[in-house]
Parts: structure tokens; sequence; C-alpha cells
């Protein structure tokens, strides 16, 4: 396993495998890795012949007072998490190699972008996506590897990817869970004991909004409900978002049917949290 700093190395490195005949899946990551970006390391070993990993802390996907300088950075412990999971290459660029001076051009999206935490952070999207094209014309992947728990974040990289003819497979995997329920994330780490407590909230509360449509309850209003009410009884927990939306557009829906986001953003202290999960009704 080995870790590369520039581009032109990412290149080579992957134009020799290539001319091996190899095929190259990538994993992208801002790091601080843990058994949920484990999953999609393994998923792409499983698939590929060789699988980069970048780390890479994108400072435009980051708003004014949000957690960029605070985003948790362990490039060692990284390093060990990609080595157990099978990766093969670890492209950890500084902001300078990827945004060099006077960066102007940005990969903007719609649709996808308008709702849930795009409604919020209004440049984080254009950020991510920016990079992600950025990673995807670097290393040329043949199949590229996301999760579920960011599911806008998904949904919105298949879009552009089908929109801008990327030939790469987006390829979906399931949200990794503490055995208590809470969904993993770099984030998780910024909750004191009693918050990481009051974090499985949004497992809980979803999980009672899964089982209504399990149950027969189309109406998405009162799945919406269903949620809320439950999120409030946990007085650490503020609500920034209960939504039900179709997965493919991202776009509010009454009535439940077809292949459905039920997604919830929720502040515990000052932790924002993101969680979801789609049913096919």
């Amino acid at each position: 396993m080995q870790t590369v700093k520039t581009i032109k190395e990412v290149r080579e490195i992957v134009s020799a495998w290539r001319k091996e005949g190899l095929s190259v899946g990538l994993v992208p990551t801002m790091g601080f890795l843990h058994e949920g970006h484990q999953s999609l390391i393994r998923k792409s070993a499983e698939q590929c012949d060789r699988t980069v990993v970048s780390v890479f802390v994108n400072p435009i996907q980051f708003g004014p007072n949000e957690d960029l300088e605070a985003y948790p950075r362990d490039l060692e412990r990284d390093k060990q998490k990609v080595t157990e999971a099978g990766g093969d290459l670890i492209f950890n660029p500084e902001p300078a190699e990827m945004y060099p001076g006077h960066f102007t051009s940005f990969i903007d999206t719609t649709e996808t972008t308008e709702l849930l935490c795009g409604a919020v952070r209004p440049i984080h999207f254009r950020g991510v996506c920016t990079v992600v094209g950025k990673l995807f014309n670097i290393v040329q992947p043949d199949r590229a590897y996301f999760g579920q728990k960011d599911a806008q974040q998904l949904a919105t990289i298949k879009r552009f990817v089908r929109d801008l003819n990327f030939p790469i497979e987006i390829v979906p995997c399931p949200i990794i869970r503490e055995d208590d329920g809470l969904a993993k994330s770099s984030r998780n780490t910024y909750l004191n004991p009693d918050e990481r407590k009051a974090a499985l909230i949004l497992s809980k509360s979803l999980k009672k909004g899964e089982d209504a449509i399990n149950n027969g309850e189309r109406n998405a209003q009162k799945v919406i409900e269903i949620i809320k009410d439950s999120l409030s009884t946990e007085p650490k927990a503020r609500i920034d978002y209960v939504e039900v939306v179709d997965f493919e557009n991202i776009q509010r829906i009454s009535e439940i049917s077809g292949e459905t986001l039920v997604a919830i953003a929720v502040y515990i202290g000052k932790t924002r949290l993101i969680d979801n999960f789609i049913v096919k009704a």
C-alpha cells in the first residue's frame, strides 16, 4: 500500500496498472476513516483489481463557520485502516495541489441539491461535485464507491455522472452502524458521552417511521410527524430537517411510492448528524 501526494504520481501508478490490464476502483473520503469507509474499500477490493482511496479534507465544500479546521485528521491511522480493508493506494494531496492559484471552475448541480442538506449548506454540493469530478478525472476509475449515509450526495453524484457522461459505475453501499444503531460518522467523535447516548434518538426515530411505512402508511406528512414526535422526546436533539423525497430526484412527495428516501438532520449539542433509510413501496 502506497501513499502519494501529487496528481502526477497517481496518474503514473494508475497508468501502470492499466498497462497490466487491471481494473481500478476509487473510494473518495475526507479521512479519519472508520468501519463505514472500510466497507466501501472492501467492496472495491472485491470488485476491482486495484483500489485508490483519496484522503482529502475538501475546503471548498465547507461554508463559513463550519468545521473545516476542527474536522478530525489522522493520516497514520487512515493508512492502517486502508491496509486492513485491502486498499492499494492513498492519494493525500494538499489543497494547493487540488486547487492551484486562481481556481475558478466548478461543477454546479440543481434539483437534487435544493432540499435536505443543500437547503442549509448552499455551497456544499458545488464543492463536493467539483472535488469528486476532479478525482474522477485524475484517477479515471472503472467504479467509484459511496455510502448511503450521505444519500443526497449519492443521488447528486449519480446524476452528474449521468449528465456529464463520466464512464464510471457508481456503486452505492449500505449504512454501517454501531451495535446500538448509531450511523458511523467521523463527526461522532465530537460527541461527549451524554451526547453520544442522546444521538441514538436518530436511528430510533427513523425506525418508527420505517415501521409505519412497512405497516402500510403511505402519507409522507404522517411519516414525518411520527419521526418528529419521536425526536422531540430527546431534550438534547434539535431538528434541522425531516424530509420524505423520491430518491432519484430528491424532491418532496406527498404519497410514498417507488424508491423513497426518508432523511433527517439533527443537532445533538453543537454536532450536526444525518441519517436516513430508503424504501421501495
